[in-house]
């Protein structure tokens, strides 16, 4: 142990402090606590009680208030998950989240019929292989009315094509269940991971039972109303185009049918009294995002701009439902309308850019898409991915959520987040200090 030497100050002090012994010993003792923090009990040699007690004292005031401080600095630069809300993330989502391409026996008829075939030769994993392993947290769902069951059954392509039981890409008999399906074009476009509404949200709802901390799972509904090979022999106009508020209603009970109430964020759970849900989205805004961890929320992408009193939207906000009161699906609205919170703008390029960025800032949650099949892969150009991801939308569609899905045009293209992540703070809405992390 190195030995005290006075200093020279403390060396001009020592005549004077020799003049009053008592304070001599004073300073000596001060002097001696700053090398030892405690005095030793002659009988134990241990620190006596009360040197021990105020030291402690001491030492647990300095740490209390080093700990204030850090706390404060802590509070002061970095973000809150409790202040984060569903708005203040970006999350990928894939088109057609359903797809699985044609079989090699379907392509005669369908490249004979079908202009630019090659944009339908992709295939996504299952839904729940989409959520676990390409981290994606939105998807997108094509309805098909079938009230009775088998109205799409068989697809005109299987007839066209001989195919047998035997030869099908899938067992057919799905389709002549009752209840919403779940394809791509009617008579030509038929294989899906899940065939029919119900079994697609059966599939979600046991992944999300067994992991219930993720993120809200958003969900794209287009309602199809397509019947392009009527002349062939296929479905007709009037069998497939007409949703009719009752088939609206039954796109509700089958998801109150699988997901209980409690696992859903509804129009209701937004809106605030007295306000639209328009009001309440740009005024009260969205919920925090740690409130509704393990939920779904669902919401229809139509075209929201017909007067047509038939038209979807209309009938689905009809009879006091203009904020969507009791109803269980959000809508793609116009702004300026009681409904709106959601808003579907494809085109984040040009002018597109700046609008997505304004619609986020006011408070909508906005979808958008990265790509377009097959233009964006054949073309090489990245410009409507990252605009996509810089205007701040919360959901960027794409048909290419993880690396090789492209591989089969010669060029590696991929949309994620921060490397793979399931979100990221979002560009535009973010609070400052937001940090990237594991939001799941």
């Amino acid at each position: 142990m190195e030995l005290y030497s006075p200093t020279q100050d403390e060396e001009g002090l020592i005549p004077i402090i020799l003049c009053s012994f008592p304070l001599a010993l004073s300073y000596l003792r001060v002097r001696m606590l700053l090398i030892f923090p405690f005095t030793l009990d002659p009988n134990t040699n241990t620190p006596d009680s009360a040197t021990a007690t105020a030291t402690a004292t001491a030492t647990a005031t300095a740490t209390a208030t080093a700990t204030a401080t850090a706390t404060a600095t802590a509070t002061a630069t970095s973000y809150k998950p409790s202040t984060l809300h569903l708005n203040h993330i970006q999350v990928v989502g894939t088109h057609n989240s359903y797809h699985r391409e044609i079989s090699l026996l379907e392509r005669t008829f369908f490249e004979k019929y079908i202009p630019s075939p090659e944009d339908y030769y992709y295939s996504h994993a299952s839904l729940s292989n989409q959520l676990a392993h390409q981290s994606v947290r939105s998807l997108e769902l094509d309805l098909h009315s079938d009230e009775k069951g088998g109205l799409y059954y068989p697809p005109l392509i299987w007839t066209l094509s001989n195919l047998t039981s035997n030869t099908t890409p899938f067992d057919g008999h799905v389709l002549k269940k009752p209840g919403i399906k779940v394809f791509h074009v009617t008579d030509a476009d038929p294989n899906a991971s899940c065939h029919t509404f119900v079994d697609c949200l059966k599939e979600l709802k046991k992944w999300s039972d067994e992991n219930r901390n993720h993120i809200p799972i958003l969900i794209d509904l287009e309602l199809k109303t397509d019947a392009p090979f009527c002349a062939l022999g296929g479905v007709c106009p009037g069998e497939a185009t007409n949703w009719t508020l009752p088939r609206l209603l039954n796109v509700d009970a089958e998801i109150l049918s699988v997901l209980p109430r409690s696992q859903l964020i509804v129009p209701d759970d937004v809106r605030s009294e007295g306000l639209t849900l328009e009001q309440s989205v740009l005024e009260k805004g969205w919920p925090l995002l740690d409130s509704v961890r393990g939920k779904f929320m669902f919401y229809f992408d139509n075209d929201p701009k017909s007067n047509v009193t038939t038209d979807p939207r209309n009938l689905y906000t009809s009879s006091g439902h203009s904020s969507l009161e009791n109803r269980t699906v959000f809508t793609n609205a116009l702004e300026g309308s009681p409904d709106c919170a959601f808003i579907k703008q494809n085109e984040p390029t040009g002018a597109g850019l700046a609008e997505i960025q304004r619609l986020v800032k006011k408070g909508y949650i906005v979808r958008t898409r990265a790509d377009v099949p097959l233009d964006t892969v054949l073309s090489r150009n990245t410009t409507m991915r990252d605009n996509a991801l810089k205007s701040g939308a919360q959901i960027v569609s794409t048909d290419y959520p993880s690396w090789g899905m492209s591989a089969r045009w010669d060029w590696d293209y991929v949309v994620q987040v921060n490397g793979g992540a399931v979100a990221r703070c979002n560009p535009v809405t973010a609070p400052n200090g937001c940090t990237d992390g594991k939001f799941e």
